[in-house]
């Protein structure tokens, strides 16, 4: 059975920084040829906030640009999330999401990210 598994999320003040950790179980990483992170915040629809191929091609919603930074070891079958410079906008659930041509989509359990003073 595929499974994801997001960690890393946590309560930090504006400015600080986390790194979200999808840990894939039952399927190796490389299997997923688009792995994304999405996010939900109270109130809102969920939002693509990065996504990154198998060829480390990513992209990134405007509001994080330059700020967060979406990769991928193959070797640890881990996708991360490197967020810096947290807004208070940016509290929210995270979800891992992956793609593959078999199993279609999978997704985690989320983990959740609130910037607070």
């Amino acid at each position: 059975q595929v499974q994801l598994v997001e960690s890393g999320g946590g309560l930090v003040q504006p400015g600080g920084s986390l790194r979200l950790s999808c840990a894939a179980s039952g399927k190796n990483i490389l299997s997923f040829y688009f792995m994304a992170w999405y996010r939900r915040a109270p109130g809102k629809q969920r939002e693509l906030v990065a996504g990154i191929t198998t060829r480390a091609m990513t992209n990134y919603v405007d509001s994080v640009k330059g700020r967060f930074t979406i990769s991928r070891d193959n070797a640890k079958n881990t996708m991360y999330l490197q967020m810096n410079s947290l807004k208070p906008e940016d509290t929210a659930v995270y979800y891992c999401n992956g793609l593959t041509a078999v199993d279609g989509t999978t997704w985690g359990q989320g983990t959740q990210v609130t910037v607070s003073s």
